[in-house]
């Protein structure tokens, strides 16, 4: 393996560890109404587990309430009984035709909760980068030792390599500090 080719890697693990961190961020209810808070969530459609998006049409008209309209309203049952299954806390209430979760103000214990979840997710996922980091550089090592590249080359590689975790350190935390202010806001 080339020098280049354990930099691709790298970063793509890194950019990868970062994109799952933001989707979980997404899927994190802050008191606002996402329409991405169901991305998670499937239904049974005629046996096969299908995203609730794939089945209704999903808006947010309102700061804290998400309308579910099902394009066969017989899938009304389906998609209530998902989302009770569903780890979000909302009961939904349906009038035949479209499902509304109402989605409560969130106090400020719970909000202040919510902030240590999206550190610690943060936390978590720049470890997960710094873990990435130390194996290209195990990896840069041994190419050394077997002299495939220099002491030079190892070295610059080491500093790329540390260039890119930085990068990808920093998106972590304005992924992180986004999310808080969401969270935060009243």
């Amino acid at each position: 393996m080339t020098v280049k080719e354990i930099m691709d890697q790298a970063k793509d693990k890194m950019g990868k560890s970062r994109d799952v961190y933001q989707r979980d961020m997404q899927a994190l209810r802050a008191g606002r109404a996402n329409p991405q808070l169901l991305d998670r969530i499937t239904v049974d459609y005629y046996g096969e587990p299908t995203p609730i998006n794939q089945v209704a049409g999903i808006s947010s008209p309102e700061a804290r309430l998400l309308l579910i309209t099902p394009w066969e309203p017989k899938m009304i049952p389906e998609i209530e009984k998902a989302i009770h299954k569903s780890d979000l806390g909302i009961n939904p209430m349906n009038d035949g035709k479209v499902i509304r979760l109402v989605f409560p103000p969130t106090n400020e214990e719970r909000r202040k909760e919510l902030t240590k979840v999206a550190r610690k997710g943060a936390e978590d996922t720049k470890v997960a980068v710094r873990a990435i980091r130390r194996d290209a550089i195990e990896q840069f090592k041994k190419l050394k030792k077997s002299s495939e590249i220099t002491e030079d080359d190892e070295r610059k590689a080491e500093d790329d390599i540390q260039k890119l975790t930085d990068k990808a350190i920093k998106e972590i935390d304005e992924v992180y500090a986004a999310k808080e202010k969401e969270i935060m806001e009243i």
